[in-house]
């Protein structure tokens, strides 16, 4: 199996080390031919890009599309999951410039009031299975109000750090057209519902969410793990 493309890179945009520029010259050095910075929502505690600097490295990759004809850029973004009616952090502005909007849970977000039933439930299911139970049915109600409400290409890390209903997320991605990834550095959080995604008919990118342009493209754990779970590689869309 050989994967094409990497849509989930992060750049010192936000807490990763390296340039734009940097990503997608070690995307050409390791054989890609598409590649995706995707960079945190605005929301995201501490490392999350603002609205301006969004813009800054959508210019940025419009200038490099010139630069380097032999690969494929594109702008992503990897959005946060804010209330249980599934808004997400992404400007409107930004909206018409994503090539790919990728959305995930992570804890450590902005808290609105509308996010707090989660945040709170999630912290308490530590110490009470009644409240792991509304945890991961608020989980999931919010993860499926924002496929639904989105044009989702991928949900990233999906059962890092949170609960959720694996059936009801696959019937909705396959539904949707949402891939899940097979995440490189949190992908070993994915056998507890692959088969279950499989069943569904859900597809999946292996990507690398590189913090380092060193990481960009590397891709070997992503396909150990597909290998493992036995995913078919005709459902992995950027592999050939």
């Amino acid at each position: 199996m050989k994967i094409i493309g990497d849509y989930h890179t992060h750049t010192n945009f936000s807490h990763a080390k390296g340039t734009v520029e940097e990503n997608v010259i070690s995307a050409i050095q390791r054989g890609m031919k598409e590649i995706g910075i995707a960079e945190h929502g605005p929301k995201t505690l501490f490392v999350g890009v603002s609205e301006k600097k969004l813009h800054v490295i959508a210019d940025q990759i419009e200038d490099l599309k010139d630069k380097y004809k032999e690969i494929k850029i594109l702008f992503n973004m990897e959005a946060n999951i804010l209330d249980l009616e599934g808004n997400i952090d992404v400007p409107r502005t930004i909206v018409p410039r994503l090539d790919m909007l990728l959305v995930g849970f992570h804890p450590n977000i902005i808290p609105s009031r509308g996010y707090l039933p989660i945040l709170y439930n999630n912290c308490m299911a530590k110490f009470s299975s009644s409240r792991k139970k509304i945890a991961r049915k608020l989980n999931t109600t919010a993860m499926i109000n924002a496929i639904n409400k989105h044009d989702i290409s991928i949900i990233t890390h999906p059962g890092h750090k949170i609960d959720i209903d694996t059936h009801e997320l696959a019937k909705v991605c396959a539904k949707r057209n949402t891939a899940l990834e097979i995440n490189c550095r949190q992908g070993h959080k994915l056998k507890d519902f692959v088969d279950t995604a499989l069943d569904e008919g859900v597809k999946f990118y292996i990507n690398s969410d590189a913090h380092h342009p060193k990481d960009v493209g590397v891709m070997d754990e992503g396909i150990k793990l597909a290998n493992e779970l036995n995913i078919p590689k005709e459902v992995i869309i950027n592999s050939i």
